[in-house]
């Protein structure tokens, strides 16, 4: 009797930590917090389970030997814990945690082009969210089942900023007279032109492998029962150059300790319709693949780098030399990677930058560049209050060159959070604020700002040049202000010049010859110079 009660409690026991571990899914792994809390909680329950009849008995404590044994092996892996973790803190490894990121000088004219407009992501997550959820709003058929994920994950496809998210059920019970085929679609957002599409999948192709499903198929179970020892870090989702939904799945390494100095190891690339993975050393991470460090993790990396150049001690008490990141970030597509940009302030607080950074999500890489000037938060300010009277918010700057300048670009929104008006503003001079109800219109308004107060230490040119013989001249009124609009012989566009800024145009006439410099406008061109 007594053999049979020991079987069927080690079945309850043996049954019980699979359904834990089914839930919880913590990897095998030493270097996993959770594991360790697996296996030191199994541990104290085989204990107590193997102990209390013994102790129902009356017999003392210490004369129990699996309590004693349980005891022990319990209090030796809690010590292991605790010793583990504070070996991994940077208060014993401060230079290592410095020496994590490697950092590189840059110089700002040579790595960062001059604006192009086809490439600026125009919107934040936050307004990429509302256009997503009023798309799904719009679609009949599947509002009801499904709802949008709040991913958004910015990546560069086909040469354009965009957000991507899946779409996920809207319940379980949505769930589940919707499983055996899948999700159908997902959202899709252009960053510059604000575009938003519902990509529908082929049918029979649908995403069958995400965060909204709840057994076997859901994907953290599905990584965990394919990689057993992987610890996995933020998932994202992503698109490839055809179209095709993958979870771009990074896999965590500690280069300090047991639990200290996280970076990423390897990559595994879930496709999201059949459950395929694929898994990638980092330096052979394929070129699409665009998130594989978080913002956040490139940030603390940073941070790390920053605050203990000189040491753990002088990070807390002195902090000579330290300089950590602002307290927000956006993101900049270069040569088919994005970027994470962030300021660089020092640890006192003050509301100006030092410089800024650039880290690939990629591969890691970052470069540092000197840049005096404001700080992010007061730029925002500084474009508030051009726009009190209506009370519009800033969103968090993107870094653009600007003729040559650094310069703070944001959107401004109303309440609702739509974007209503565009603002640039001279990272070096953040009184210097542009406006404009479109991204020509507030260039234009930031150039003419750059020449009156002699900001740029270098001529002035954007946009585009051109040359030609004039067709024809018209004089209009707009707003109150003369223009007259030119047209080319041999070119459809219609070139915009203001008389107030360009006087000079009054002495042209059609038949002759005239070079002009402009940026190009949907259907004006808007002139920024006559030679």
């Amino acid at each position: 009797m007594k053999l049979k009660i020991k079987l069927l409690l080690s079945l309850l026991i043996a049954a019980a930590a699979c359904v834990y571990y089914y839930v919880t899914i913590p990897a095998v792994n030493i270097h996993s917090s959770g594991f360790w809390m697996f296996i030191i909680s199994l541990v104290i329950v085989l204990t107590l389970l193997f102990s209390a009849r013994r102790i129902r008995d009356g017999i003392p404590a210490g004369d129990i030997r699996p309590l004693k044994v349980g005891g022990l092996v319990a209090v030796v892996l809690l010590i292991i814990y605790g010793i583990g973790t504070i070996l991994s803190s940077p208060i014993v490894n401060a230079n290592k945690y410095h020496e994590l990121l490697s950092v590189q000088e840059g110089t700002f004219t040579e790595d960062i082009a001059e604006v192009n407009y086809d490439e600026i992501p125009l919107l934040d997550k936050s307004s990429a969210t509302l256009l997503g959820n009023r798309k799904m709003g719009s679609l009949i058929d599947m509002v009801s089942q499904f709802e949008v994920s709040s991913l958004y994950t910015q990546i560069n496809y086909q040469n354009k900023p965009i957000r991507v998210t899946p779409l996920m059920y809207a319940s379980p019970i949505k769930w589940l007279t919707n499983m055996g085929e899948g999700i159908p679609a997902y959202i899709m957002i252009d960053m510059t032109t604000q575009d938003t599409e519902c990509v529908r999948l082929p049918e029979g192709s649908y995403i069958r492998y995400s965060q909204s499903e709840y057994f076997n198929r859901n994907i953290y179970r599905h990584l965990r029962f394919r990689y057993p020892t992987y610890i996995f870090d933020q998932l994202s989702f992503e698109i490839d150059e055809e179209g095709t939904p993958y979870w771009i799945c990074p896999v965590k390494k500690f280069n300090i300790g047991l639990f200290g100095g996280q970076t990423i190891g390897k990559v595994v690339l879930c496709n999201a319709i059949t459950g395929e993975t694929s898994c990638y050393e980092i330096e052979n991470c394929p070129q699409w693949v665009d998130s594989v460090y978080s913002a956040n993790l490139l940030i603390q990396l940073y941070d790390y780098y920053g605050l203990y150049m000189n040491g753990f001690f002088n990070s807390v008490l002195s902090q000579k030399g330290c300089l950590q990141t602002t307290d927000g970030y956006n993101y900049l597509a270069m040569e088919d990677d994005v970027w994470v940009y962030t300021g660089i302030t020092s640890v006192s607080g003050d509301e100006s930058n030092v410089g800024f950074v650039l880290m690939n999500q990629r591969t890691m890489e970052a470069k540092y560049y000197a840049c005096p000037g404001a700080e992010e938060y007061s730029a925002m300010n500084s474009a508030e209050g051009q726009v009190q009277n209506l009370g519009y918010h800033s969103t968090f700057p993107l870094l653009l060159n600007v003729a040559n300048e650094p310069t703070y670009f944001m959107a401004l929104k109303d309440d609702a959070g739509l974007v209503k008006k565009y603002a640039m503003v001279n990272i070096k001079k953040y009184q210097n604020v542009a406006i404009g109800d479109t991204v020509a219109e507030c260039e234009k308004a930031y150039i003419s700002l750059l020449k009156t107060n002699g900001i740029s230490s270098g001529p002035i040119s954007v946009g585009e040049s051109v040359t030609g013989t004039i067709e024809t001249m018209a004089p209009v009124v707009i707003e109150g202000n003369s223009h007259y609009y030119v047209v080319l012989s041999g070119r459809d566009m219609i070139f915009d010049i203001i008389i107030s800024e360009f006087p000079q145009i009054v002495r042209f006439k059609e038949g002759g010859q005239i070079t002009m410099e402009y940026i190009a406008g949907e259907e004006l061109q808007t002139v920024t110079s006559i030679q």
